[in-house]
Formats: structure tokens, sequence, C-alpha cells
């Protein structure tokens, strides 16, 4: 099988993943003949874990391994959740390609390093939401804009674990591009009740 991440590439994964402070697991979820894109999610998994020995990826089945997919709140594959010290709530659903690619890079640093990156005033306030907040950035590969949408949603997450995060890739699952009305990305979607996109949209 050809690779799915180029040599030059690696050597700059090697080089940003040396800076992981504490172990990541990659839980990723996926189903042989349902979903045309899990065998290529799971090769650029399995060659991204390959390159940290602070990653660990563990493969699912959806349907045989169902209790597991419920115990992550997985609904829809190809999935993969990116846990740290604890589960963050920060998922992918749809191929981590493209400019996406850079977003699950991102979110592994994250919560290795458990640093928010988030402004000291904004994260106290980030902090003090109380209500359960679902967060979903509707996403195309090919939208530059797309990952900054992501990576705040994972900041969220990562310092209030009333919030949970999910990045959706669009051409993976139609349905909900229609039912959240996306005609541009990114589009947040938060809470199924209000949504809205950015001003620069692709």
């Amino acid at each position: 099988m050809a690779k799915v991440i180029d040599e030059e590439t690696k050597a700059e994964l090697q080089r940003i993943l040396g800076s992981l402070v504490f172990p990541v697991k990659l839980v990723f979820f996926t189903q042989q003949n349902a979903c045309p894109t899990c065998a290529q999610q799971r090769s650029l998994l399995e060659e991204l874990a390959s390159l940290s020995d602070k990653l660990e990826l563990a493969v699912y089945d959806f349907v045989l391994h169902g209790d597991e997919a419920m115990s992550y709140k997985i609904d829809k594959i190809p999935a993969t959740v990116v846990i740290g010290e604890r589960d963050y709530g920060i998922r992918f659903y749809g191929l981590t390609a493209g400019y996406e690619f850079s977003s699950l890079v991102q979110a592994i640093l994250l919560v290795s390093t458990g640093r928010s990156g988030l402004d000291p005033q904004l994260e106290e306030l980030v902090k003090g939401i109380r209500e359960q907040v679902h967060i979903q950035v509707v996403v195309t590969l090919t939208c530059p804009y797309c990952p900054r949408m992501v990576h705040v949603a994972d900041q969220f997450a990562l310092v209030n674990e009333n919030i949970r995060a999910d990045m959706i890739e669009a051409t993976e699952f139609p349905q909900l591009v229609q039912r959240y009305n996306v005609t541009a990305v990114p589009r947040t979607v938060i809470n199924e009740a209000y949504s809205f996109r950015r001003s620069v949209t692709c």
C-alpha cells in the first residue's frame, strides 16, 4: 500500500511530535465495507502513530465493538478520538487529510501538553461554562480557514469538560450538511440549535 505521508512531511512531523509531553492515544472507529474512506484514515493514523513513541493507536470496528463506540459517544464513522491524560471530548469525523491534517496534529499537541494557548481571560471565561456544550465544526479538506475554527473548539474542550468538540468533514456526511444548511465552510454548530459561519468562507 502506498504511503499516505511523504518523507519530507514525516521529517517535519517527527520534529513537531518531539515536543509531546504526555502520551496521546488515538482511538479509531472503522468498518471494513460500509466506509469508503476508513481504510485511508486508518493508514494515515498508523503512519502518524509510528512517528513517536508517545503516540498509541487503538482500532475498533464500529459494529463489532458497539459498546466501545457507545462509551466514546461515537455515532458515525470514520471517527478518530484524541485522548491525553483524560478524554477531553475531541473528535474528528471523516478523513483528516488536506488542511485538516494540521487540525489533527494540533489536537495531539494540545492534549499532550495540556496547554490551551488561549488568552488567560478567555480561558477563565470558558472554564466558567457550566452547561453541556456540543460544538461541531463542519469543514472541507480544501478549506484553509477551517483548521482555525476546529482548533478553537478543541481549545475550549481542553479547558472545560462540559464542552465537546467535533470536526465534521462535509463530503463524508452530506446528511449533516443538509441538516445544518451548510452553504459555505467553516460552519460552526452549537448544541444543534444555533449555527453560524465565518465571514471568510470556502
